[in-house]
C-alpha cells in the first residue's frame, strides 16, 4: 500500500548537489546538480542506465563521497558541517547500507560481522544483538561460520542483518541481488523489504531491475547525472487510482 505524502522534513532532502571529479582528461562531471526528497519511511527505488550517477548519490547520502557543491540533508543532519570522523559517527548511528558486493570482514564470523557496528557504538549487548540479527534472516545455525564458507546468498543475508542490527533510519541497499542466481535474489528482496516494513526503515533501493523499483512507493530515474524523474507524478496517479 502506498504511503500518504508527508509534510513532516525529509529523512534525506539534495538540493542541487553536484559532483566533479579530476581526471587526465579533463574535468568530469558525475552529478549534476540534483534535488531530491525522501520521506521517513518511504521506499524509493532508484534506475537509470550504468554512469548515470545512481552509486554516486548514493555515496553521498551515506556521507562516503563530498559533493563539489549543494547541500545534503540526511535526518536533518547538514553532512557538509561534519568532519570525517563526524560522518563515521553518523554513518554509525542513523545509515544502514548494503552493497552488491557483500563487504564482510573474511577473518570474522558472520557473528562478528554482524556485531561490528554495534561493538563501534559501545553497545554492551552487541553479539546477542548480533545473534538475534542473524536468526532474523535465517541464519542461527551459520554464527560461526567465515564469509567463505558461506554461500553468495548466505553472505547478502549476513551483510543485510549487519545494515539492520543498528537500527538504522535509512538504509541504502545498491544492487543488492546483483551478484546472485535469480532464486536466491528473489529471498534477499523479500528479506530486505520485510526487514524495512517490520522495523519502519526509509529505503533507497538502486536496481537495474524496473520490476523490483516498481515494489517501492515510488521510482526516481537518473539520466545523466540529473534526476529525470523523481517519480512523484507516478505516485500520485497510484494513489489515485487505489482511491476511486
Amino acid at each position: 500500500m502506498s504511503r500518504p505524502d508527508s509534510v513532516a522534513t525529509p529523512i534525506v532532502a539534495l538540493d542541487e548537489v553536484h559532483l566533479r571529479l579530476d581526471s587526465a582528461a579533463g574535468p568530469v562531471n558525475i552529478l549534476r546538480g540534483l534535488n531530491l526528497r525522501v520521506d521517513a519511511g518511504e521506499r524509493v527505488g532508484v534506475v537509470g542506465p550504468s554512469g548515470s550517477g545512481k552509486s554516486t548519490m548514493m555515496m553521498v547520502m551515506a556521507g562516503l563521497e563530498r559533493p563539489t557543491g549543494g547541500s545534503v540533508r540526511v535526518a536533518d543532519q547538514d553532512l557538509g558541517a561534519l568532519d570525517e570522523d563526524g560522518l563515521a559517527r553518523f554513518r554509525r548511528d542513523h545509515v544502514g547500507i548494503v552493497f552488491q558486493a557483500f563487504h564482510l570482514v573474511p577473518t570474522m564470523t558472520a557473528l562478528e560481522n554482524v556485531a561490528i557496528p554495534l561493538e563501534f557504538a559501545g553497545a554492551a549487548d552487541a553479539f546477542d544483538r548480533a545473534r538475534e540479527g542473524l536468526v532474523a534472516v535465517g541464519l542461527g545455525h551459520r554464527l560461526t561460520h567465515y564469509p567463505g564458507q558461506l554461500s553468495g546468498g548466505e553472505q547478502q543475508r549476513v551483510a543485510l542483518a549487519r545494515a539492520f542490527v543498528a537500527e538504522p533510519s535509512l538504509l541504502l541497499a545498491d544492487e543488492p541481488t546483483g551478484n546472485l542466481d535469480i532464486d536466491t535474489g528473489s529471498t534477499i528482496v523479500e528479506l530486505l523489504f520485510d526487514l524495512a516494513e517490520r522495523r519502519g526503515t526509509t529505503l533507497v533501493l538502486i536496481t537495474h531491475d524496473p520490476a523490483l523499483a516498481e515494489r517501492c512507493d515510488r521510482t526516481v530515474r537518473l539520466m545523466d547525472g540529473r534526476i529525470a524523474d523523481d517519480g512523484h507524478a507516478a505516485r500520485a496517479e497510484r494513489v489515485r487510482v487505489a482511491g476511486d
